[in-house]
């Protein structure tokens, strides 16, 4: 086990800080080192890399195997590259309700969801999670997007009783895999149900810590949240019950394999909702919020014109990267892009490369043969299926 760093903290600043990510996502700030990351510096072999908005590490072995122990045992990873709003006042909870397009009123205690911001266009100004717990509510989402989400929603409280503020006092980690729920077993944690979003508010050691059974399309996911001074006793106990160190190179495969859209990678201002394929977002009997009137219009009509998806590309071609956004063509013309791509060795040397993306309606009813950036690609159902065999154009 890795000892708490005693030396400053990492100089986050530097543009020479590389990002990690899929081989076309755009460029993003990067502001501080996690908590992780900070607690983790001492170790010489430790690389670190710029991940949605914060520094945190990169890799511990080699992704390889930190995927293998995500998709078929258990990995461990920092969260703390996602952030935390801490939203309180009377009015709150009816003023949240009005921004986003889930239902907060009809969250209980400890329960959690998913949501968008949207403007009055219906196009997304933001993602984020949405918890009620502890007389408050808690939005969390990437780094990246905090400080402009914050500032967004912030314009809309005028006469409620609502403060809306950076919340500090937690970070969080994050175990994934079949033998999730093991692991946190072993290691002493509560085991709340798999993605189920309901949250578990405990004392662990003695120190205060939340578990949350995490979205989950892929395999069994959880959340850690504790104080940022505790983050290394929590990490060290869930790597001594046996979930393998996993870094962000790992977690963005996952991502990719899971066919999880990322704000302002995949998903970006100028998309509507039901573009995204995430229903999981939207509530459609919960009363007026800003952009309702595009979602149910979309909702009526009963379709979109682009929709995303999942991307196989032909074996041994390589996309070019980096590349913020790689058109993709039909009958050589332009019918969507690709915005995330993962080029994935799994453990038995067979090596993938997918893709998460858009594509106009159209081409995909008419089954349109497809390339991008001069190599061929195929829609795909997500979730990807993981198995080297199954993924195969």
């Amino acid at each position: 086990m890795l000892e708490a760093n005693s030396t400053p903290a990492l100089n986050a600043s530097g543009p020479e800080t590389p990002a990690v990510g899929s081989a076309s996502q755009s460029p993003m700030p990067v502001s501080a080192p996690t908590p992780l990351a900070d607690a983790l510096g001492a170790s010489a072999s430790l690389q670190l890399a710029g991940y949605r908005g914060a520094i945190t590490a990169a890799e511990f072995s080699e992704t390889v195997s930190e995927m293998s122990a995500l998709l078929s045992g258990a990995g461990v990873y920092d969260l703390g590259w996602r952030g935390l709003l801490r939203c309180d006042g009377e009015d709150s909870v009816r003023w949240l309700n009005g921004m986003v397009t889930n239902s907060v009123v009809g969250l209980a205690e400890n329960q959690g969801c998913y949501a968008f911001v949207l403007n009055a266009q219906g196009r997304i100004q933001g993602d984020l999670y949405i918890y009620r717990s502890a007389g408050a509510l808690w939005l969390q989402t990437d780094a990246s997007q905090l400080g402009t989400l914050a500032a967004y929603l912030e314009r809309y409280i005028i006469m409620d009783d609502v403060v809306l503020q950076r919340a500090e006092e937690w970070t969080a980690v994050g175990v994934a895999g079949p033998h999730a729920a093991n692991m946190l077993g072993l290691a002493g944690f509560p085991i709340p149900p798999a993605g189920a979003m309901q949250m578990e508010n405990t004392l662990w050691k003695g120190l205060r810590v939340m578990t949350i059974g995490g979205y989950s399309p892929l395999v069994p996911r959880y959340e850690i949240w504790c104080e940022p001074k505790d983050v290394l006793e929590v990490w060290n106990a869930l790597t001594a019950s046996g979930a393998a160190p996993c870094g962000a190179q790992a977690v963005e495969q996952l991502r990719i394999l899971e066919g999880t859209p990322a704000y302002s990678i995949d998903i970006t201002g100028r998309d509507l909702p039901q573009e995204t394929g995430q229903t999981r977002a939207l509530h459609f009997s919960k009363g007026c919020y800003i952009g309702q009137e595009i979602v149910e219009r979309i909702r009526s009509r009963g379709n979109v014109h682009r929709s995303f998806s999942g991307f196989l590309v032909r074996n041994n071609c390589e996309l070019p990267k980096p590349n913020p956004r790689i058109p993709l063509l039909a009958e050589n013309k332009s019918v969507g892009e690709l915005s995330s791509v993962g080029f994935i060795r799994f453990r038995d040397g067979t090596e993938r490369v997918l893709a998460l993306g858009t594509i106009r309606r159209e081409a995909l009813d008419r089954k349109l043969e497809l390339n991008a950036g001069g190599c061929a690609v195929t829609p795909a159902s997500l979730p990807f299926d993981f198995k080297p065999s199954a993924v195969q154009p």
